[in-house]
């Protein structure tokens, strides 16, 4: 099977234009490719995934990525899929935040001469003067279809700012110069993008002719590609420090069962025999397949080390051969009990399971929070500061959320 036939049988394509041309140069690793990030944050999320192992998948057939950081982007802000206007960043923010992505993405990508290349529209944007640019190519664009743009149409009940209506024609803009400057002939993206990247298609076309062959193919993204990277309305980090191997191993452990078989197709390199032969098993067997799914992404992210650290920690919750020193754990010192004893509420703040005591105290009478074998049914539980010894407790935060506490 060649790559395009795969990344269809994995169920990564939603929609192309000219797909036999598509087809041809992506299976001959002829494609030069971009994938746009913007730098929201100062790392990658799991909802990133599809993208990154897109490209690896791409460049290990003889294709070429071009890992668009969005410097000048970023200072506009995408509104698909939001319901209102994201937060402005400072340029020294986004700066960081680009810095941050590039090191996460060599994990994933080859980068060098012949090899994957990065870039930043800022280089290109932040230059640009304004008249000079709506002349250029400010009659590409038809204002009434960028309006029927679903990524317009969804904001344009609550209000969308003319600063974010300019978002089309500065991604488009992207696809124009890389498309001149570094032979780019391909742009991936979100199915959500459509529209978005219609528009570079287009503006290519129309400033330098029919016979300028840009492609545009969009992503799969349904209620699992947008949910992606999410659990408990936080996000899953590729950032070690910010979301620990544990913690990342856990997300994907937890996936729900309908979805399980449907993330290894997308997301690992497992081969498609072997995940027809996974997507027959059933009951227990699906939670061996979360095993599966969970250890891969952890190694491919956080190395094959922490993988089976974090499997080893999580096992440790279902049977007395694992080892809970890897799970995520807070030591409490001698200032953190009073007379000898701690509280539930403080507990859980100082474990960072609670944000404050009323969130605290919200979880526990809800029955959200059990602690060893024990449901923590009274906000005014006192702890003993001996039950914290040896291997510690281990806390359980809803079905999902593991943490110890242990004495320093």
């Amino acid at each position: 099977m060649q790559i395009y036939e795969e990344l269809v049988a994995r169920g990564l394509i939603a929609q192309v234009t000219n797909e036999d041309e598509i087809r041809e140069m992506i299976n001959g690793g002829k494609a030069t490719f971009y994938i746009g990030f913007d730098c929201t944050a100062d790392s990658l999320t799991a909802g990133h995934f599809m993208a990154l192992t897109l490209m690896k998948r791409l460049q290990q057939a003889g294709n070429r990525p071009i890992a668009l950081i969005g410097g000048g982007t970023t200072m506009i802000g995408d509104p698909s899929g939001r319901t209102d206007m994201r937060k402005m960043l400072t340029k020294e923010d986004i700066d960081h935040n680009a810095r941050c992505f590039q090191r996460q993405m060599e994990r994933f990508i080859e980068f060098g001469e012949d090899k994957a290349i990065m870039l930043n529209n800022a280089d290109w944007l932040l230059d640009l003067n304004y008249v000079d640019l709506i002349r250029e190519v400010g009659a590409c664009f038809s204002v009434n279809n960028m309006l029927r743009a679903e990524c317009y149409k969804q904001r344009m009940e609550k209000g969308l700012s003319f600063l974010e209506f300019n978002y089309m024609i500065m991604q488009s803009y992207d696809f124009y110069h890389m498309f001149q400057h570094y032979g780019c002939n391909m742009q991936f993206g979100g199915n959500d993008q459509w529209s978005n990247m219609l528009g570079g298609t287009e503006l290519i076309r129309r400033k330098l002719g029919k016979d300028a062959h840009a492609m545009t193919i969009t992503l799969l993204t349904d209620a699992q590609g947008n949910k992606m990277g999410k659990t408990a309305g936080n996000a899953v980090w590729l950032d070690p420090n910010k979301t620990s191997p544990y913690e990342f191993y856990q997300y994907w452990r937890n996936v729900d069962d309908a979805d399980v078989i449907k993330c290894i197709r997308l997301l690992t390199f497992l081969p498609l025999e072997q995940i027809d032969e996974l997507s027959r098993w059933e009951g227990s067997q699906l939670n061996q397949a979360k095993e599966i799914l969970a250890w891969e992404l952890t190694a491919m992210v956080h190395g094959q080390e922490e993988a089976d650290r974090a499997q080893g920690a999580a096992n440790a919750l279902f049977s007395s051969g694992g080892d809970v020193s890897n799970m995520p754990s807070t030591k409490l010192s001698d200032a953190d009990f009073t007379a000898g004893s701690i509280g539930a509420l403080t507990l859980l703040v100082k474990c960072a399971l609670a944000s404050s005591n009323g969130e605290a105290r919200r979880l526990i009478q809800q029955g959200g929070v059990t602690m060893g074998d024990e449901k923590i049914s009274d906000p005014a539980s006192q702890f003993p500061k001996e039950r914290f010894a040896g291997d510690g407790v281990i806390i359980k935060k809803g079905k999902k959320v593991f943490h110890r506490a242990v004495l320093a």
